[in-house]
């Protein structure tokens, strides 16, 4: 009987929460299920005007010319050493920054703060770029100093040894307040009286943040990997194309700048699908074993 009395409220509830969902399905599903069906360009000579069903089909050709091409090995070996750049540096900084947001007991500087360290991630690339060229160009603040200590000049952001290092710190300073905002919300979940137990234990902070909060977060922490393992391949095309210079073309270009230069200049469509299904594979790989691992280790992890 009390089930049934509370049926209309949890349906009215549960309905709500689904039109609230409706606009991420949506997008969801036109832009990550319904363009799946292209992935069979790459086993395809696809040609516009013949269209999809009409291009002839050339199974695996693509592939052998990917993985046959001469830079293909130097591609794959940027985009690996740029995929462990951003995750080694990146990915702990944002949990780093959470935990010091969690000790904060000012309200008012601790909002500031979240503030300050949010807004970067609104600016577009172009605008990280630019900051980068008044920090580190020929006549940034940078070399200014440089010159006022009667130092020579160096051209950061045309040499190769740099660039890695700029593309990982413009990472660094757009995304990791952003990525924080999940792990400061995992933390807001954790039950209070954990911490005023620890305490009467003895516990410091320190301690209590070892033996409490990053237990608590640990499942967090491991989908957020996952997740970031799965773009390990992916490293965004704007992040690397607004650095990229002549001369740095030989450590920067990655399948994503290759992608753009082949497939969208040259109207290689097959070829450049083919990349994104390697790309694809490679990450699936990543999240399955390091979903195991994670199994085998900690005993958290996604369920499958």
């Amino acid at each position: 009987m009390k089930n049934q009395l509370n049926r209309p409220r949890w349906k009215k509830a549960n309905a709500t929460l689904l039109i609230m969902a409706l606009p991420g399905l949506i997008w969801l599903v036109m832009f990550r299920f319904i363009p799946l069906a292209g992935s069979l360009i790459a086993f395809q000579d696809y040609q516009i005007l013949k269209g999809f069903w009409a291009s002839p089909w050339v199974g695996l050709k693509h592939f052998r010319y990917l993985f046959q091409y001469p830079d293909f090995y130097k591609i794959f070996r940027n985009t690996l050493v740029l995929g462990v750049y951003t995750l080694v540096f990146t990915f702990p900084l944002p949990i780093i920054i959470a935990l010091m947001m969690n000790e904060f007991q000012n309200k008012n500087y601790k909002g500031f703060v979240q503030t300050a360290i949010y807004i970067p991630y609104f600016f577009s690339w172009v605008i990280i770029a630019g900051f980068a060229e008044e920090m580190l160009g020929m006549n940034g603040i940078v070399n200014r100093i440089l010159s006022a200590s009667g130092k020579e000049p160096v051209i950061f952001l045309q040499y190769q040894q740099y660039f890695r290092s700029i593309v990982t710190g413009a990472t660094i300073y757009r995304e990791s307040g952003w990525s924080a905002i999940i792990f400061i919300a995992a933390m807001a979940g954790i039950d209070p009286s954990l911490y005023e137990s620890a305490k009467i234990d003895g516990a410091d902070r320190w301690k209590q943040i070892i033996h409490i909060t990053l237990p608590c977060i640990m499942e967090t922490i491991i989908i957020m990997l996952m997740l970031k393992l799965g773009q390990f391949m992916a490293q965004g095309f704007d992040r690397i194309y607004v650095f990229l210079k002549p001369m740095t073309l030989e450590v920067g270009d990655i399948f994503d700048t290759f992608v753009f230069r082949v497939g969208i200049t040259q109207g290689q469509h097959s070829l450049t699908t083919a990349i994104g299904l390697f790309q694809s594979l490679v990450g699936l790989i990543l999240v399955v074993l390091s979903n195991k691992l994670s199994k085998r280790l900690t005993g958290e992890g996604v369920v499958w």
